[in-house]
């Protein structure tokens, strides 16, 4: 049977609190997520209302415009000098629509407000056409006529103002995405700092935990010794005594950054494969391919082992006690490849990444710390990569591990 050591109460007690500040403060986050998108929706509405605002007065401005010219056009200037005035008044007032005024009688283009640096007349009147066509696309043209007839037609666009306020949600838009990038990266780096106060945290608990039962535990062996008690029985002690003082010495590096030695990780391996093989089950079958000669990695062999025997126990659970485990290495010429293979129930695949998130678990038992802290080990301690390589469900999933080579 494979001997599993935990310390349910500090373990448990963390996690349950850990849970549930994670779920108070996803309901916040969401909470501000959605204000935000409502806040910027009503921006973008208001904006869009003002800019509709901004082209009905650009509208009404031109039809007096329109009408002034018309007027101008109707008015004998010395009779009727005031009015003549006021209507000048209106016409050289709009400073800012660019227009295209055609004439109808004599088939000509003029312009007000736009500046031209074409001197060619043939180009310049296309220019000016092309340019009313794309005013027409912009606002309805405004015919001025005189006895039901049309003299001329105004073709006008935006002005420079509203130009800019039709770029403004572009901007907004803009400023959105990268308020809620740096968000993002916020609360990726507050999670980040969170879970590593909850493995420190959890580490230094657990470590005390068992730090106070194994010294008494040391005693007793002494004790038991002195009472000639069989050899064989205080082997089997001192052994599990020793495993005891690694699975602390384990806890108390994952709540400080490990020391990395250069390590044969074949070695490591058939090591951690022997000891598992002898304390698991036999209808568990191991199958181990492991290459003939030394390959080298940056490793710390205590957590290393405990990544493998969490990987092992994963697989057991998957196979519920029953089933074939295979472990390989693979050297190539920048890693080294470790695969670990069941044949288990299997992964579904948008579950992949998931199952290395903390908390995340298909036992109704589990507290979903084992694979986080495999990735913990690996990726953050080793600077390595975990990931599900293959997994079919019902008949079993593939773990790999990539380590860089010394040479």
């Amino acid at each position: 049977m494979l001997y599993i050591y935990r310390t349910s109460y500090p373990i448990g007690t963390v996690m349950k609190k850990y849970l549930s500040m994670q779920n108070k403060k996803a309901v916040l986050r969401w909470f501000f997520v959605f204000l935000s998108i409502f806040i910027i929706s009503l921006i973008l509405w208001n904006t869009y209302v003002f800019f509709n605002e901004l082209k009905d007065n650009e509208r009404s401005k031109m039809q007096i415009w329109a009408a002034a010219q018309n007027e101008f056009a109707q008015t004998d200037l010395e009779s009727d000098e005031d009015i003549s005035n006021i209507v000048l008044q209106v016409l050289q007032s709009n400073i800012t629509t660019p227009m295209v005024v055609y004439s109808h009688k004599e088939d000509s283009y003029d312009v007000r407000n736009i500046e031209e640096n074409e001197t060619d007349p043939e180009k310049l009147r296309e220019n000016r056409k092309q340019l009313a066509e794309q005013f027409t696309s912009e606002y309805k043209p405004i015919p001025i006529r005189f006895n039901d007839e049309i003299l001329q037609t105004i073709y006008y666009g935006n002005s420079p103002i509203i130009n800019k306020l039709k770029y403004y949600p572009i901007a907004l838009i803009l400023i959105i995405v990268l308020f809620f990038t740096a968000l993002y990266f916020f609360f990726q780096t507050s999670k980040s700092s969170e879970q590593n106060k909850l493995w420190a945290g959890m580490a230094k608990e657990t470590a005390h935990q068992i730090g106070t039962p194994l010294s008494s535990l040391v005693g007793w062996a002494e004790i038991l010794k002195e009472e000639k008690v069989n050899a064989s029985y205080i082997e089997e002690i001192e052994k599990d005594i020793d495993r005891l003082k690694t699975i602390t010495e384990r806890f108390s590096k994952i709540g400080s950054v490990p020391a990395l030695t250069k390590t044969d990780i074949v070695a490591e391996t058939r090591q951690s494969f022997d000891y598992l093989k002898s304390r698991t089950s036999k209808l568990i079958e191991f199958d181990l391919h492991l290459p003939v000669h030394p390959v080298f990695v940056e490793l710390n062999p205590q957590l290393y082992g405990w990544t493998i025997e969490n990987l092992v126990k994963n697989a057991i659970d998957a196979m519920k006690g029953k089933g074939k485990i295979s472990i390989s290495i693979e050297a190539t010429s920048r890693h080294a490849r470790l695969l670990i293979s069941d044949t288990g129930k299997g992964i579904q695949k948008r579950n992949f990444r998931k199952v290395f998130t903390p908390g995340y678990t298909t036992k109704t038992r589990g507290w979903g710390l084992g694979l986080s802290l495999v990735r913990r080990i690996i990726e953050e301690y080793h600077l390595g990569k975990i990931r599900v390589l293959k997994s079919t469900i019902g008949e079993g999933t593939t773990m790999e591990i990539l380590l860089k080579i010394i040479r």
